[in-house]
Protein backbone atom coordinates (compact mmCIF):
# COMPACT_ATOMS: atom_id res chain seq x y z
CA UNK A 1 0.00 0.00 0.00
CA UNK A 2 1.20 3.67 -1.27
CA UNK A 3 2.09 5.67 1.86
CA UNK A 4 3.06 9.28 1.22
CA UNK A 5 5.93 10.57 3.24
CA UNK A 6 5.81 13.37 5.94
CA UNK A 7 6.17 16.30 3.62
CA UNK A 8 3.54 15.04 1.21
CA UNK A 9 1.21 14.14 4.70
CA UNK A 10 1.70 17.79 5.94
CA UNK A 11 0.76 19.68 2.77
CA UNK A 12 -2.52 17.65 1.75
CA UNK A 13 -3.59 17.75 5.32
CA UNK A 14 -3.05 21.77 4.80
CA UNK A 15 -5.02 22.10 1.60
CA UNK A 16 -7.38 19.69 3.05
CA UNK A 17 -8.13 22.14 6.26
CA UNK A 18 -7.77 25.24 3.41
CA UNK A 19 -10.70 23.62 1.67
CA UNK A 20 -12.55 23.68 5.37
CA UNK A 21 -12.32 27.05 5.60
CA UNK A 22 -14.23 28.00 2.29
CA UNK A 23 -17.51 29.48 2.36
CA UNK A 24 -20.51 27.03 2.09
CA UNK A 25 -22.01 26.28 -1.12
CA UNK A 26 -25.06 27.90 -0.31
CA UNK A 27 -23.71 31.21 0.72
CA UNK A 28 -23.83 33.86 -1.98
CA UNK A 29 -21.53 36.33 -2.69
CA UNK A 30 -20.85 39.41 -0.49
CA UNK A 31 -23.01 42.82 -1.58
CA UNK A 32 -20.79 46.29 -2.09
CA UNK A 33 -23.03 47.74 -3.53
CA UNK A 34 -25.71 49.03 -0.72
CA UNK A 35 -27.56 52.44 -0.64
CA UNK A 36 -28.09 53.75 2.94
CA UNK A 37 -32.07 53.64 2.42
CA UNK A 38 -31.58 49.64 2.27
CA UNK A 39 -29.61 49.35 4.87
CA UNK A 40 -31.61 52.13 6.73
CA UNK A 41 -34.75 49.65 6.30
CA UNK A 42 -32.70 46.95 7.53
CA UNK A 43 -31.78 48.78 10.84
CA UNK A 44 -35.55 49.70 11.59
CA UNK A 45 -37.17 46.76 11.55
CA UNK A 46 -38.17 44.79 14.14
CA UNK A 47 -35.67 43.71 16.45
CA UNK A 48 -36.68 40.00 16.68
CA UNK A 49 -37.49 39.89 12.81
CA UNK A 50 -33.83 41.84 12.41
CA UNK A 51 -32.13 39.02 14.94
CA UNK A 52 -33.68 35.85 13.06
CA UNK A 53 -32.54 36.67 9.80
CA UNK A 54 -29.20 37.89 10.53
CA UNK A 55 -28.87 34.51 12.83
CA UNK A 56 -29.68 32.77 9.44
CA UNK A 57 -27.23 34.90 7.53
CA UNK A 58 -24.62 34.29 9.96
CA UNK A 59 -25.11 30.44 9.93
CA UNK A 60 -25.03 31.03 5.90
CA UNK A 61 -20.86 31.87 5.95
CA UNK A 62 -20.02 30.85 9.73
CA UNK A 63 -19.77 27.98 12.39
CA UNK A 64 -22.63 29.21 15.02
CA UNK A 65 -20.60 27.59 17.54
CA UNK A 66 -17.10 29.43 17.26
CA UNK A 67 -16.21 32.50 18.97
CA UNK A 68 -12.49 34.22 18.29
CA UNK A 69 -10.82 35.17 21.30
CA UNK A 70 -8.86 37.72 21.34
CA UNK A 71 -6.52 39.76 23.75
CA UNK A 72 -5.48 43.35 23.60
CA UNK A 73 -2.40 44.80 25.08
CA UNK A 74 -1.64 48.52 25.35
CA UNK A 75 2.36 49.12 24.65
CA UNK A 76 2.34 52.45 24.72
CA UNK A 77 0.03 54.33 27.27
CA UNK A 78 -1.09 58.32 26.17
CA UNK A 79 0.43 61.66 25.85
CA UNK A 80 -1.33 61.11 22.01
CA UNK A 81 -1.33 64.40 20.42
CA UNK A 82 -4.92 64.02 18.66
CA UNK A 83 -8.38 65.32 19.72
CA UNK A 84 -10.61 62.49 19.82
CA UNK A 85 -13.28 63.20 22.40
CA UNK A 86 -13.96 59.57 23.89
CA UNK A 87 -10.19 58.92 24.31
CA UNK A 88 -8.11 59.18 28.01
CA UNK A 89 -5.25 58.82 25.72
CA UNK A 90 -5.19 62.38 24.59
CA UNK A 91 -2.65 64.59 25.97
CA UNK A 92 -5.76 67.33 25.25
CA UNK A 93 -7.45 66.34 28.43
CA UNK A 94 -7.04 65.65 32.09
CA UNK A 95 -7.91 61.81 32.27
CA UNK A 96 -6.41 59.54 35.29
CA UNK A 97 -4.56 57.62 32.12
CA UNK A 98 -0.72 58.38 32.88
CA UNK A 99 1.25 58.37 29.43
CA UNK A 100 4.18 56.53 29.73
CA UNK A 101 6.98 55.14 27.06
CA UNK A 102 6.69 52.11 24.55
CA UNK A 103 7.06 49.02 26.37
CA UNK A 104 10.26 46.42 25.92
CA UNK A 105 9.83 43.69 23.74
CA UNK A 106 9.61 41.01 26.31
CA UNK A 107 6.86 41.85 28.59
CA UNK A 108 5.04 41.92 25.38
CA UNK A 109 6.00 38.15 24.93
CA UNK A 110 5.18 37.53 27.81
CA UNK A 111 1.84 38.54 28.02
CA UNK A 112 0.87 36.72 24.09
CA UNK A 113 2.51 33.87 25.80
CA UNK A 114 -0.04 34.28 28.97
CA UNK A 115 -3.20 34.96 26.27
CA UNK A 116 -2.53 31.82 23.95
CA UNK A 117 -2.20 29.76 27.19
CA UNK A 118 -5.51 30.77 28.23
CA UNK A 119 -7.13 30.34 24.71
CA UNK A 120 -6.53 33.66 23.03
CA UNK A 121 -5.34 33.19 19.27
CA UNK A 122 -5.18 36.73 18.31
CA UNK A 123 -3.02 39.22 20.02
CA UNK A 124 -3.49 42.74 19.72
CA UNK A 125 -1.19 45.50 20.18
CA UNK A 126 -2.35 49.17 20.52
CA UNK A 127 -0.17 52.34 20.50
CA UNK A 128 -1.21 56.15 21.29
CA UNK A 129 0.18 57.48 18.41
CA UNK A 130 -1.06 59.72 15.71
CA UNK A 131 1.45 58.15 13.18
CA UNK A 132 4.87 56.63 13.08
CA UNK A 133 6.40 59.60 12.06
CA UNK A 134 9.39 60.01 13.66
CA UNK A 135 9.41 56.60 15.73
CA UNK A 136 11.88 54.89 13.82
CA UNK A 137 13.25 52.65 16.54
CA UNK A 138 10.24 52.22 17.99
CA UNK A 139 8.61 50.69 14.77
CA UNK A 140 11.48 48.32 14.39
CA UNK A 141 10.85 47.13 17.99
CA UNK A 142 7.37 46.77 17.23
CA UNK A 143 8.19 44.54 14.09
CA UNK A 144 9.96 42.83 16.17
CA UNK A 145 7.05 41.97 18.56
CA UNK A 146 4.91 41.14 15.69
CA UNK A 147 7.95 38.44 13.91
CA UNK A 148 7.82 36.45 17.51
CA UNK A 149 4.40 36.55 18.27
CA UNK A 150 3.43 35.23 14.81
CA UNK A 151 6.17 32.94 15.34
CA UNK A 152 4.36 31.75 18.44
CA UNK A 153 1.01 30.92 15.71
CA UNK A 154 -1.09 33.18 17.15
CA UNK A 155 -2.57 36.11 14.78
CA UNK A 156 -0.98 39.43 15.37
CA UNK A 157 -3.21 42.70 15.32
CA UNK A 158 -1.40 46.53 15.52
CA UNK A 159 -3.31 49.32 16.07
CA UNK A 160 -0.67 52.42 15.74
CA UNK A 161 -2.19 55.23 14.40
CA UNK A 162 -1.89 56.38 10.39
CA UNK A 163 -0.12 54.31 8.30
CA UNK A 164 1.73 55.41 4.99
CA UNK A 165 1.86 52.54 2.52
CA UNK A 166 5.43 51.47 2.90
CA UNK A 167 4.99 51.17 6.75
CA UNK A 168 2.35 48.61 5.90
CA UNK A 169 4.19 46.53 3.40
CA UNK A 170 6.92 46.36 6.09
CA UNK A 171 4.32 45.48 8.71
CA UNK A 172 3.04 42.66 6.32
CA UNK A 173 6.55 41.51 5.82
CA UNK A 174 7.18 40.87 9.36
CA UNK A 175 4.08 38.69 9.48
CA UNK A 176 1.17 41.33 10.63
CA UNK A 177 -2.32 39.25 10.10
CA UNK A 178 -4.77 42.56 10.53
CA UNK A 179 -4.62 46.24 11.28
CA UNK A 180 -6.94 47.82 13.22
CA UNK A 181 -8.17 51.51 12.66
CA UNK A 182 -11.62 52.42 12.86
CA UNK A 183 -13.91 54.83 11.55
CA UNK A 184 -15.33 55.60 14.73
CA UNK A 185 -18.67 56.56 13.06
CA UNK A 186 -20.53 57.87 9.63
CA UNK A 187 -18.81 60.45 7.97
CA UNK A 188 -21.21 63.25 8.70
CA UNK A 189 -20.91 62.69 12.74
CA UNK A 190 -17.46 62.21 12.30
CA UNK A 191 -15.97 66.09 12.91
CA UNK A 192 -17.96 66.44 16.29
CA UNK A 193 -16.00 63.72 17.55
CA UNK A 194 -12.13 64.42 16.08
CA UNK A 195 -11.13 67.54 14.93
CA UNK A 196 -7.17 66.56 14.16
CA UNK A 197 -7.85 63.90 11.36
CA UNK A 198 -9.97 63.55 8.83
CA UNK A 199 -12.25 60.59 7.76
CA UNK A 200 -10.37 60.16 4.25
CA UNK A 201 -6.86 60.19 6.84
CA UNK A 202 -7.99 57.32 7.97
CA UNK A 203 -9.78 55.54 4.95
CA UNK A 204 -6.02 56.02 3.18
CA UNK A 205 -4.54 53.69 6.33
CA UNK A 206 -7.60 51.26 5.63
CA UNK A 207 -6.65 51.55 1.74
CA UNK A 208 -2.76 50.98 2.52
CA UNK A 209 -3.18 48.30 4.53
CA UNK A 210 -5.96 46.63 2.46
CA UNK A 211 -3.19 46.73 -0.35
CA UNK A 212 -0.65 45.46 1.69
CA UNK A 213 -2.18 42.21 1.81
CA UNK A 214 -2.92 43.08 5.29
CA UNK A 215 -6.54 41.77 6.81
CA UNK A 216 -8.42 45.05 7.69
CA UNK A 217 -9.72 45.63 11.32
CA UNK A 218 -12.29 48.57 11.29
CA UNK A 219 -15.52 49.36 13.44
CA UNK A 220 -16.84 52.11 15.50
CA UNK A 221 -18.35 53.59 18.57
CA UNK A 222 -21.47 53.41 19.38
CA UNK A 223 -22.38 56.52 22.59
CA UNK A 224 -20.78 59.30 20.92
CA UNK A 225 -23.80 60.97 20.98
CA UNK A 226 -24.57 60.06 17.06
CA UNK A 227 -28.42 59.16 15.73
CA UNK A 228 -29.42 55.81 14.05
CA UNK A 229 -28.83 57.62 10.58
CA UNK A 230 -24.69 57.88 11.45
CA UNK A 231 -24.85 54.10 12.74
CA UNK A 232 -26.34 53.38 9.48
CA UNK A 233 -23.81 55.45 7.83
CA UNK A 234 -20.77 53.65 9.64
CA UNK A 235 -22.39 50.37 8.52
CA UNK A 236 -22.97 51.77 4.47
CA UNK A 237 -19.20 53.06 4.53
CA UNK A 238 -17.96 49.72 5.62
CA UNK A 239 -20.00 47.55 3.72
CA UNK A 240 -19.40 49.46 0.39
CA UNK A 241 -15.12 48.84 0.93
CA UNK A 242 -13.69 47.34 -2.15
CA UNK A 243 -13.12 44.23 0.44
CA UNK A 244 -15.37 44.05 3.59
CA UNK A 245 -13.33 44.75 6.61
CA UNK A 246 -11.82 40.83 7.63
CA UNK A 247 -13.33 42.25 10.99
CA UNK A 248 -15.63 45.32 12.38
CA UNK A 249 -15.18 45.80 16.37
CA UNK A 250 -18.63 47.50 17.97
CA UNK A 251 -17.54 49.44 20.92
CA UNK A 252 -20.11 50.69 23.14
CA UNK A 253 -18.74 53.89 24.99
CA UNK A 254 -17.10 53.31 28.34
CA UNK A 255 -16.89 57.37 29.45
CA UNK A 256 -13.77 58.41 30.90
CA UNK A 257 -13.63 61.50 33.56
CA UNK A 258 -11.81 64.53 32.21
CA UNK A 259 -12.79 63.73 28.54
CA UNK A 260 -15.63 65.91 26.66
CA UNK A 261 -17.84 62.69 26.84
CA UNK A 262 -17.27 62.06 30.16
CA UNK A 263 -21.14 62.54 30.73
CA UNK A 264 -22.45 60.80 27.64
CA UNK A 265 -25.66 58.38 28.88
CA UNK A 266 -25.16 54.57 28.41
CA UNK A 267 -26.02 53.34 24.63
CA UNK A 268 -29.16 51.18 25.25
CA UNK A 269 -28.23 47.72 24.55
CA UNK A 270 -30.98 47.44 21.73
CA UNK A 271 -28.97 49.85 20.24
CA UNK A 272 -26.07 47.16 20.06
CA UNK A 273 -27.66 44.59 19.25
CA UNK A 274 -29.33 46.08 15.88
CA UNK A 275 -25.74 47.75 15.06
CA UNK A 276 -24.48 43.38 15.40
CA UNK A 277 -27.38 42.33 13.33
CA UNK A 278 -27.54 45.01 10.70
CA UNK A 279 -23.50 44.67 10.01
CA UNK A 280 -24.05 40.74 9.75
CA UNK A 281 -26.62 41.05 7.35
CA UNK A 282 -24.53 43.78 4.79
CA UNK A 283 -21.06 41.81 5.56
CA UNK A 284 -22.10 38.92 5.84
CA UNK A 285 -18.28 36.75 6.07
CA UNK A 286 -16.88 39.27 8.46
CA UNK A 287 -16.04 38.51 11.90
CA UNK A 288 -17.79 41.13 14.09
CA UNK A 289 -15.95 41.30 17.90
CA UNK A 290 -17.42 42.49 20.76
CA UNK A 291 -15.59 45.19 22.09
CA UNK A 292 -14.87 47.57 24.74
CA UNK A 293 -18.31 48.08 26.80
CA UNK A 294 -18.75 44.12 26.72
CA UNK A 295 -18.49 44.06 30.36
CA UNK A 296 -21.82 46.31 31.03
CA UNK A 297 -23.82 43.17 29.26
CA UNK A 298 -24.81 40.31 31.15
CA UNK A 299 -24.66 36.89 29.90
CA UNK A 300 -28.29 36.52 28.10
CA UNK A 301 -27.55 39.83 26.65
CA UNK A 302 -24.14 39.14 25.25
CA UNK A 303 -25.60 35.72 24.09
CA UNK A 304 -28.41 37.22 22.24
CA UNK A 305 -25.39 39.20 20.43
CA UNK A 306 -23.96 36.34 19.34
CA UNK A 307 -26.95 34.84 17.97
CA UNK A 308 -27.30 37.70 15.89
CA UNK A 309 -24.13 37.35 14.58
CA UNK A 310 -21.03 38.43 16.99
CA UNK A 311 -18.83 35.83 16.96
CA UNK A 312 -15.19 37.37 18.06
CA UNK A 313 -14.83 39.16 21.97
CA UNK A 314 -11.78 40.80 23.79
CA UNK A 315 -10.90 38.58 27.24
CA UNK A 316 -8.17 38.78 29.37
CA UNK A 317 -7.14 41.32 31.88
CA UNK A 318 -7.77 44.54 30.52
CA UNK A 319 -8.28 46.06 26.96
CA UNK A 320 -6.11 50.06 26.32
CA UNK A 321 -8.03 51.55 29.18
CA UNK A 322 -10.94 50.15 30.29
CA UNK A 323 -12.76 47.32 31.66
CA UNK A 324 -12.30 43.28 29.78
CA UNK A 325 -13.73 40.37 31.07
CA UNK A 326 -10.76 37.72 32.07
CA UNK A 327 -10.51 34.15 30.46
CA UNK A 328 -12.01 32.23 33.14
CA UNK A 329 -15.41 33.91 32.80
CA UNK A 330 -15.71 33.83 29.21
CA UNK A 331 -14.59 30.21 29.05
CA UNK A 332 -17.22 29.38 31.45
CA UNK A 333 -19.48 31.65 29.85
CA UNK A 334 -18.90 29.59 26.59
CA UNK A 335 -19.20 26.39 27.94
CA UNK A 336 -22.60 27.18 29.69
CA UNK A 337 -24.04 28.05 25.96
CA UNK A 338 -22.32 25.75 23.58
CA UNK A 339 -19.28 27.67 22.09
CA UNK A 340 -15.77 26.73 21.25
CA UNK A 341 -13.05 29.47 20.50
CA UNK A 342 -11.98 29.84 17.01
CA UNK A 343 -8.54 28.65 16.00
CA UNK A 344 -5.99 30.73 14.56
CA UNK A 345 -6.13 31.23 10.76
CA UNK A 346 -9.49 29.47 10.65
CA UNK A 347 -11.64 32.89 9.31
CA UNK A 348 -11.92 32.62 5.80
CA UNK A 349 -10.64 36.08 5.05
CA UNK A 350 -7.62 35.48 7.08
CA UNK A 351 -6.82 32.01 5.43
CA UNK A 352 -6.76 33.11 2.07
CA UNK A 353 -4.48 36.10 2.89
CA UNK A 354 -2.11 33.75 5.23
CA UNK A 355 -2.09 30.54 3.06
CA UNK A 356 1.28 31.01 2.01
CA UNK A 357 2.52 31.57 4.51
CA UNK A 358 0.69 29.00 6.57
CA UNK A 359 1.70 26.39 3.70
CA UNK A 360 5.82 27.76 3.77
CA UNK A 361 5.65 27.24 8.03
CA UNK A 362 4.11 23.68 7.68
CA UNK A 363 6.49 22.93 5.46
CA UNK A 364 9.46 23.71 7.54
CA UNK A 365 7.93 21.87 10.19
CA UNK A 366 8.40 18.48 8.43
CA UNK A 367 6.97 15.71 9.68
CA UNK A 368 6.19 17.10 13.04
CA UNK A 369 3.02 18.86 14.66
CA UNK A 370 0.53 21.03 13.30
CA UNK A 371 0.52 24.61 14.81
CA UNK A 372 -3.25 25.53 14.39
CA UNK A 373 -3.14 28.61 17.57
CA UNK A 374 -3.70 26.93 20.85
CA UNK A 375 -3.40 23.58 19.94
CA UNK A 376 -0.71 21.16 18.02
CA UNK A 377 -2.39 18.38 15.67
CA UNK A 378 -0.81 15.45 14.40
CA UNK A 379 -0.11 15.57 10.74
CA UNK A 380 -2.24 12.35 9.60
CA UNK A 381 -1.27 9.97 7.05
CA UNK A 382 -2.99 9.30 3.58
Amino acid sequence: MFRAGPSVRLSVHFKRALATHASPPTAPATRHSWTKPEIQQIYDSPLLDLVFRAASVHRQYHDPSKIQLCTLMNIKTGGCSEDCSYCSQSSRYATPTKASRLVDIEPVLEAARKAKENGSTRFCMGAAWRDLSGRKRGFERILTMVREIRGMGMEVCTTLGMLSPEQARQLKEAGLTAYNHNLDTSREYYPEVITTRSYDDRLDTISAVRDAGISVCSGGILGLGETDKDRVGLIWEVANMPEHPESFPVNALVPIEGTPLENNEPVPYQTILRTIATARIAMPATIIRLAAGRQTLDETQQAMCFMAGANAVFTGEQMLTTPCSPWDEDKAMMGRWGLDGMRSFEQPGVARKEGARLEARSEAQGAGPRETGSTLEAAPSV
